[in-house]
């Protein structure tokens, strides 16, 4: 394996030292390391992150540029992600990003590596994806496709994409104004909701960091990779985690996938996935009503 990983680590020891392993599998000759540091109103949580610190510290033992960027307070979700990959993409060109709950297939990484060098001058791709979310049960010839959307539940980027990203969102009025969500594909449902998301994180009432990924995807016009199996599974959905994702989203077990990789023809974005990506985000009545019998008969209602 030739390229970095970024891994982003917070207080959950049981699921670092996971992902840690499967990291080691593979043994990146470089690996960043991005922590925030503990909140000082919760009990315990400096020892969690302490503990965190001690599995990087021993857990890499093969030959391997470790750098390290550890915040000593807590930073918050929003600023210590972007910032630290702002950090990591001062040093590289390019880098694969797992967060400490983004478990990784081991062909999670070949995939990624072999992505980034394809289209690594393509200035239409901007993030190749871990995972899908949903397909229900779609085949394609192709290994992966090309969406508007596009999961950080184990990622990549280049430099030359990732300098676009502004926590901030300065943009963003002007870019509302002009409709820029709808110029950018999305329906009129999923325009409101995510309207009403981007005007609180530009009010500074919100703090996260992938929807202003997002937004500079959309707002350029960028393309992501999407596999057509998942190879990430997200094993951070229970109470130590700080966004929790709504039942209906859940995270699917991975798949190996198969090499050489099957190209899609050309890269322009695929309308069945993003219908189901944008039915889950902004669901239609048939979509809510669906829903609502899963979670009233746990898998029920079919």
């Amino acid at each position: 394996m030739r390229s970095p990983v970024a891994f982003i680590v917070f207080k959950r020891p049981e699921q670092t030292r996971r992902v840690l392993a499967r990291i080691r599998e593979v043994s990146p000759p470089c690996l960043f390391v991005i922590a925030d540091g503990p909140r000082s109103d919760r009990a315990g949580e400096a020892e969690k992150c302490a503990e965190v610190r001690a599995l990087i510290e021993a857990g890499v033992d093969w030959p391997c540029d470790v750098r390290k960027n550890y915040a000593e307070a807590n930073m918050g979700c929003g600023h210590r992600v972007a910032s630290g990959l702002d950090w990591v993409f001062s040093q590289v060109e390019e880098a694969i990003i797992l967060e400490d709950d983004c478990l990784p297939d081991a062909s999670f990484f070949p995939f990624c590596e072999e992505l980034l060098e394809r289209y690594r001058s393509d200035v239409r791709v901007a993030h190749i994806s871990g995972t899908l979310n949903y397909w229900s049960g779609i085949k394609r010839r192709e290994s992966y496709v090309f969406s508007r959307y596009g999961s950080v539940w184990g990622w990549a980027t280049w430099r030359r994409a990732w300098v676009a990203n502004d926590l901030l969102l300065g943009a963003w009025p002007a870019q509302k104004a002009a409709n820029m969500l709808a110029s950018a594909g999305l329906g009129p449902r999923e325009v409101s909701k995510r309207e009403a998301i981007l005007d609180e994180l530009h009010a500074g009432n919100v703090h996260t960091w992938d929807y202003q990924w997002s937004f500079a995807k959309w707002s350029r016009g960028w393309l992501s990779v999407i596999p057509v199996i998942p190879l990430v599974e997200n094993i951070g959905m229970n109470d130590q985690g700080t966004h929790r994702p709504e039942s209906d989203w859940i995270s699917p077990e991975t798949s190996t996938m198969r090499f050489p990789l099957t190209h899609p023809d050309s890269v322009e974005t695929d309308g069945v996935f993003d219908a189901m990506w944008a039915d889950r985000f902004a669901p239609s009545f048939m979509r809510r009503l669906i829903n609502r019998c899963r979670r009233m008969f746990r898998g029920g209602c079919r």
